[in-house]
């Protein structure tokens, strides 16, 4: 098992950005592809990256692309995801998750660990 806990969230103004991290402990992280979601009040859970295990394969969602960046770093077991120029409908709780080695998906039901969540609140 792996135990995912997030940080770096905030309330920020449109245009800035932030930097999420999601550090892992147990069962070495290389172990697991994994992904950034998020959820705002109201609204269904939301794909917004992900990166194989070995943070050689990333993929995104149409709405960030070319702003958010997902990064991991293996020794440090730790994920990354750089926000830039934020917008307000970038306001959602963020969640890092685990998920198989071998896939590298957008699905959350294919995600088998969860970190509680950051929360970002960009205003205009």
């Amino acid at each position: 098992q792996v135990q995912l806990v997030e940080s770096g969230g905030g309330l920020v103004q449109a245009g800035d950005s932030l930097r999420l991290s999601c550090a892992a402990s147990g069962r070495p992280f290389s172990s697991y592809s994994a992904g950034w979601f998020r959820q705002a009040p109201g609204r269904e859970r939301e794909f917004v990256a992900a990166a194989s295990w070995s943070g050689g394969i990333t993929t995104y969602a149409d709405s960030v692309k070319g702003r958010f960046t997902i990064s991991r770093d293996n020794a440090k077991n730790t994920m990354y995801l750089q926000m830039n120029s934020l917008k307000p409908e970038d306001t959602a709780e963020y969640s890092c998750a685990a998920g198989p080695s071998w896939k590298t998906s957008t699905h959350p039901n294919e995600y088998d660990y969860w970190g509680q969540g950051t929360q970002v609140t960009v205003s205009s």
